[in-house]
């Protein structure tokens, strides 16, 4: 008999973290693996948490989180016109913390859970954590990396109770159409399917167009668990703040989880969180403006590499360019690449099997790293037979 579960062994392994630790001990290093902001958190919000913790603020706080950050996020969804309660919004540790208790407070084991592929590796690594099963849904290029409804259609059983989106997507920074997302909504109604959204990434838009979440669509946000967090927006990554918004229902239910997995979060974070949403809102102004012109680069620095292309991102900070024409696999060409030029990319198999002939690409970083980078991704390129 096994200490640990067979669940357990079973769950992957990142692979964004493991690419990240073989960076380790590397000189002259270009990064491009975390999908994490370069920019420290804006002093009002760091100045926010270190006022509260002065104030004696450093005790248990309420399970759901302070009531004034959520209903700090209850506004923050009536202003986009999607009228949800405090009662109905849950503080967790993190966006990932509240993807977790949401999984564990709505899918029974063997439950089925349709996924992007290629998509974000934890969503399947979460669904077998609970005891559910990860069903990928092949996502393609050519359809921006978003959903095709007759292939969710064709992967719905008597056991499907869940679908995952995630746009803007980590890792193809593709983004849902209206259309797209009506035709979604009219599927989850006619088979009583449930939708967990993940939209950490929604204000990060580059087509111009406003984010518009299924959650707003008629009889939608009943059966809608709406995830979304501080990290990517405010570069709060360490802070390790986010939420859910979802019926008061399964708020309740994952209110009561929380005592069992984490308590509650601390206050001074949780006035942090406070300060992000309510105080000046240029230091987001400011970081968009970074990223807009980093996109750029990227997306034109990899379009000159004969044997790479790309498609142009339309939301979040990640490329998800096409090497398949390199004659090397996704793993290979990013382990290949960080021995042999110390720069570090994620291979798109990582992903989910659609995504082999990718690499994701973050452009969360300077614009000296990324030319640098676009540099030392050509030469390498360049030095491969054919």
């Amino acid at each position: 008999m096994s200490f640990v579960s067979e669940k357990s062994k079973a769950t992957p392994r990142s692979v964004i973290r493991e690419m990240f630790a073989m960076q380790t001990g590397l000189d002259n290093l270009v990064s491009f693996a975390l999908g994490e902001p370069d920019f420290t958190t804006p002093t009002h919000i760091i100045e926010a948490a270190a006022e509260s913790f002065h104030r004696g603020e450093t005790h248990y706080t309420p399970n759901a989180g302070i009531p004034a950050l959520r209903e700090a996020i209850a506004r923050s969804y009536q202003e986009r016109g999607l009228d949800y309660r405090p009662e109905e919004i849950l503080v967790g540790a993190g966006a990932i913390s509240v993807l977790c208790l949401a999984c564990t407070a709505v899918l029974d084991i063997g439950d089925e859970v349709l996924l992007p592929d290629p998509g974000w590796a934890n969503y399947q690594g979460l669904m077998m954590q609970v005891g559910a099963k990860p069903v990928p849904v092949r996502v393609s290029e050519e359809n921006g990396f978003m959903y095709d409804v007759a292939d969710l259609r064709a992967a719905v059983t008597p056991r499907t109770k869940l679908i995952v989106l995630n746009f803007p997507s980590n890792p193809t920074g593709g983004v849902a159409d209206t259309e797209n997302l009506r035709q979604i909504a009219e599927l989850a109604k006619e088979k009583d399917l449930y939708i967990l959204t993940d939209e950490i990434y929604h204000e990060l838009l580059w087509t111009g167009e406003p984010y518009t979440s299924i959650a707003s669509f008629p009889s939608m946000k009943e059966r809608t668990i709406v995830v979304d967090g501080f990290s990517k927006k405010y570069a709060m990554t360490g802070f390790r703040l986010g939420w859910g918004a979802a019926p008061e229902e399964v708020t309740a239910t994952m209110t009561k989880l929380v005592e069992n997995v984490l308590s509650s979060v601390n206050e001074g974070v949780q006035w942090a969180g406070v300060a992000a949403l309510t105080g000046d809102q240029s230091c987001v102004t400011e970081m968009l403006d970074h990223y807009r012109r980093r996109r750029e680069i990227i997306v034109e620095g990899l379009n000159s590499i004969e044997r790479v292309h790309c498609l142009p991102p339309k939301g979040a900070f990640y490329a998800f360019p096409n090497i398949s024409q390199t004659g090397l696999g996704s793993r290979e060409f990013a382990i290949r690449l960080l021995q042999e030029t110390h720069t570090v990319v994620v291979p798109g198999v990582g992903f989910g099997q659609g995504g082999e002939g990718f690499i994701r690409i973050s452009y969360a970083t300077s614009e000296e790293n990324i030319r640098e980078g676009l540099r030392r991704i050509k030469k390498f390129v360049e030095s491969l037979p054919g």
